[in-house]
């Protein structure tokens, strides 16, 4: 991945989960033919925007904390912290695959953050 990709894929960041813009971050990088590994969301931009909308710019209440970013070729993963009210945190690990400066597929790891810990640093 490109130093320009890294840029492109930081701003899609921004937009996506600090600005929660679902649909203009998908506008700036996502492919036509994007391909998605989540089982609840079908492939194709359209479709999840349609499905995280709600999740993010929908939901004035939730935050989605960048806890670390990391590009290595062409597969780029941000390490998430989601709150929302009436809901425990989550810790989220989306990955994406670049091709031809566009993100052209998705996946994502999802864990809640439990209420006690074996340790004083879980999660994150």
């Amino acid at each position: 991945m490109s130093v320009d990709n890294r840029a492109a894929f930081e701003a899609f960041v921004d937009l996506f989960y600090t600005q929660k813009r679902v649909g203009d971050a998908f506008d700036l990088l996502v492919s036509d033919d994007y391909r998605q590994h989540n089982p609840t969301i079908g492939d194709g931009p359209a479709a999840a925007i349609e499905a995280l909308t709600p999740k993010f710019d929908g939901s004035p209440e939730a935050r989605f904390e960048i806890q670390r970013m990391l590009v290595d070729g062409d597969l780029a993963m941000v390490h998430v912290k989601a709150s929302r009210p009436g809901a425990p945190d989550a810790a989220v690990a989306d990955i994406y695959r670049f091709e031809s400066g566009r993100i052209v597929e998705h996946w994502d790891v999802l864990q809640q953050v439990p209420v006690h810990a074996a340790h004083d640093h879980p999660m994150f």
